[in-house]
């Protein structure tokens, strides 16, 4: 516990001439005694700190870029009232720039034997665990002359998720995986779908899909009806590799993938198929099996929370082994990671047919609209160079994705914002065309 009025004091000695102070405080005690005596009691009526009593409630999860409000009690047992300053310190990321100071400390007072409460908002800007760090507290006395000051262990943590804001574009997307299930008028037919009823022939409607016994045995030509097949295992492979680190615009990739990656999983299980999830880059960072459909989102959620991208690069042989062993059965194994030639040609390509061979294969991968803007530059020098390399990085790009294609491997390669409805909409084309 620290004294802090002794800069008060010197402040309201300060009209004293400079020569009379002496070497101690005795001499300063000696010169002006009321306002010592007044120092002493202000110091002895301000309520002691560490007597009090601290606990928190709130909230203990919240999405990034909303607001989770945090509420921390005070109780003071003592026979004298709390006047006091308080800093709940919490880590930097908890709130936005700019804003730390005025949502961490407080005034309060707390009545004898009362207790009162105050709440921190905050604002995190990471995703991740956000634990409460010490709650410091000054008490002053009935004068402002004297203060102690003591700190408190309180703890608490706040889980920040990821803020699936692609949720826009489920309705849409689950307008059409109705069409597909057969739900409304429109009804579709691919190889490996399952049998679903029949109904009488319109044209247009494809005459391999005629029936030709319950024909027969009506006065109307009959065609089946087709539905995409259920119960199919989707397995969400997150690279949290170097590559995944990389910024577009504000964002890391790995967020974007994520946020794919939970529309995706809502989209699915909603379809009835079942959804996992690996994140791997040298070892495995998140694990989500066997999920029952209502349970999938807020799992996929809690466990994407603490991934965050590692600075090695990813062990695509060890990571094909681990995925292979988690999804022994076919599934459509849906890798999210980079296109940069690099760490295809040279990781995945090698491995790619151990999968293939087995599983229906989607990579989707998150490009970077800022290569699209330099491309189409012009107009100096300096534009027209940038062009230049954004065209090749472009290339180089398509090229990598065409080498995937040749493999039977569906690529999806888009920006941030196009990227969750892009895969979405590779989903539904590989259901409609019974390929899961």
């Amino acid at each position: 516990m620290a004294l802090t009025g002794r800069t008060a004091l010197l402040a309201a000695l300060g009209s004293i001439p400079i020569g009379i102070w002496g070497p101690s405080w005795t001499g300063i005690l000696a010169v002006n005694g009321p306002l010592a005596i007044a120092c002493a009691c202000d110091f002895a009526l301000a309520a002691p700190v560490r007597r009090l009593g601290l606990s928190r409630s709130g909230d203990a999860s919240v999405r990034l870029s909303e607001s989770a409000d945090v509420t921390l009690t005070v109780t003071n047992p003592s026979g004298r009232p709390l006047r006091a300053h308080l800093r709940d310190a919490w880590p930097p990321s908890s709130w936005q720039s700019g804003t730390e100071v005025e949502a961490s400390r407080h005034r309060l007072t707390v009545p004898a034997g009362e207790r009162r409460r105050v709440t921190t908002r905050l604002r995190p800007t990471r995703r991740g665990d956000r634990q409460a760090d010490r709650v410091t507290i000054r008490s002053y006395g009935p004068l402002g002359l004297f203060a102690r000051q003591g700190s408190h262990k309180v703890p608490w943590t706040v889980r920040v998720l990821p803020p699936f804001t692609s949720r826009k574009h489920l309705p849409s997307k689950l307008a059409r995986l109705r069409e597909l299930d057969g739900r409304t008028s429109v009804l579709t037919r691919g190889a490996g779908t399952e049998f679903d009823s029949l109904r009488e022939y319109v044209p247009g409607d494809d005459t391999r899909s005629i029936d030709w016994r319950a024909t027969a045995r009506q006065t109307t030509v009959a065609v089946r009806t087709w539905r995409p097949e259920r119960d199919r295992h989707i397995l969400l492979v997150l690279d949290t590799g170097r590559t995944s680190a990389g910024r577009v615009g504000d964002v890391p990739r790995l967020d974007a993938s994520m946020d794919a990656a939970l529309l995706l999983a809502a989209l699915a299980s909603r379809a009835g198929d079942r959804v996992d999830l690996l994140a791997y880059d040298r070892r495995v960072r998140a694990l989500v099996q066997g999920r029952a459909a209502a349970d999938v989102l807020p799992s996929l959620v809690n466990a994407m929370a603490g991934v965050e991208p590692e600075l090695v690069e990813t062990d695509a042989r060890s990571l094909t082994a681990t995925a292979l062993r988690t999804a022994p059965r076919r599934s459509l194994i849906v890798l999210l990671t980079s296109l940069d030639t690099a760490p295809i040609e040279e990781g995945l390509l090698p491995v790619l047919p151990q999968l293939t061979q087995r599983h229906t294969i989607l990579v989707a991968s998150v490009a970077d609209p800022h290569v699209a803007a330099m491309a189409a530059a012009r107009g100096n020098p300096e534009a027209v160079y940038e062009a230049a390399a954004a065209a090749q990085a472009q290339t180089e790009r398509h090229r990598t994705a065409e080498q995937l294609r040749r493999h039977g491997v569906t690529v999806v390669d888009a920006t941030p914002d196009e990227l969750a409805p892009a895969l979405a909409d590779a989903y539904l084309a590989l259901k409609t065309a019974g390929r899961l």
